[in-house]
């Protein structure tokens, strides 16, 4: 596809026509490649008015086309399915903390460690959590995707479910190309995030970084740049230095759980946050009789709140305002627990 950069709009217009009126492509996938075209022309208008110069504009929309794929994969989605039950944690911990991604992981610790150490010097972030993020994002640079980026935004946004969010990215993905990003590096994730901290392209406009010293901010292939970009946007995010994210813990048989229920909820992906407790101290935690496993108690003043993904009776976890940092990244319970278990596996 990249290719049809350098085909003339008359020959661009002829091959809509054809595949438009192809028996094959159905009168269903007819309608949204005409649309979509359609709506190129406003995505066009859009990026030109947030500055993207017009030699960006008509390198790229000529040559995109619509990707039912991309549509089809978002609408799968948990939030697509708010009332879905919830699975248990353990499953999932099994298959995202293994032994696999725990070694590869203890590898490119040692592998990267000067630099770690230099950045969570610098971020106050822990080498091991920008790992983590790492092996979770992309198996540590092995899995970053294989969607073109501007058309698979461009589609997304023509859907409509989310057209703001998607519709912006796609203007951050130009001016990506303006800033002298080449275009054939735009590929990744079919929901738009790319590199090895899989960032979205407004998230690489603002927060990636050289971590290497040579001038380009490199998240496909630089090492270094992906860990230094992942910690500064955990540094962005606020995360606060010396503070676990959180650990696991046993709770009594008895503990009044309507007594510490939250009472207000958070509005980015309540669902997630409605699982959470409210906020006590560790000294609280421990005159409700809660007992880490595995380590001892952190500073008696610092906050946290309880999760029981499992349910009573299995194993809990208290969290501090660091797991909330980690949520930020990507807001799933799931994916926090085992960034920071995989975390203190690799540095154990």
């Amino acid at each position: 596809m990249r290719g049809w950069r350098n085909v003339s709009s008359w020959s661009l217009a002829l091959a809509a026509a054809v595949v438009l009126a192809s028996p094959a492509a159905g009168p269903a996938v007819a309608q949204d490649e005409q649309g979509f075209q359609a709506y190129l022309q406003q995505l066009g208008r859009q990026a030109r008015a947030e500055g993207v110069s017009q030699r960006t504009i008509d390198a790229v929309l000529p040559g995109l086309t619509y990707n039912a794929r991309v549509v089809e994969l978002d609408r799968q989605q948990p939030e697509s399915r708010p009332n879905a039950p919830i699975p248990n944690f353990q499953p999932y911990k099994l298959q995202h903390v293994d032994a696999a991604r725990i070694s590869q992981g203890r590898a490119a610790y040692q592998r990267q460690r000067w630099r770690l150490e230099k950045i969570e010097r610098e971020t106050g972030v822990p080498e091991s959590i920008m790992v983590a993020i790492w092996g979770h994002e992309t198996n540590y640079g092995k899995v970053m995707g294989g969607f073109d980026l501007p058309r698979a935004l461009a589609s997304l946004a023509y859907e409509g479910r989310r057209r703001e969010l998607f519709s912006s990215e796609f203007v951050a993905t130009l001016k990506m190309i303006d800033r002298g990003v080449p275009r054939e590096k735009l590929v990744g994730s079919w929901a738009g995030a790319f590199g090895g901290p899989q960032f979205l392209p407004s998230v690489y406009l603002r927060l990636a970084r050289d971590g290497d010293g040579d001038g380009v901010a490199d998240i496909w292939t630089s090492e270094a740049d992906t860990l230094a970009s992942i910690g500064n946007y955990f540094t962005n995010a606020g995360w606060r230095a010396g503070q676990p994210w959180g650990f696991a813990v046993s709770v009594p048989a008895g503990l009044n759980r309507d007594a510490i229920k939250a009472r207000t909820n958070s509005p980015r992906c309540p669902r997630v946050h409605d699982r959470h407790s409210q906020w006590k101290t560790m000294a609280e935690w421990r005159a409700l009789g809660v007992v880490p496993i595995s380590r001892a108690w952190p500073a008696d003043g610092i906050q946290a709140s309880l999760l029981e993904p499992d349910g009573p009776g299995k194993t809990a976890y208290l969290l501090t305002g660091n797991y909330r940092v980690i949520l930020d990244y990507n807001c799933s319970n799931f994916y926090a627990l085992s960034v920071g278990l995989l975390a203190d596996e690799v540095e154990r």
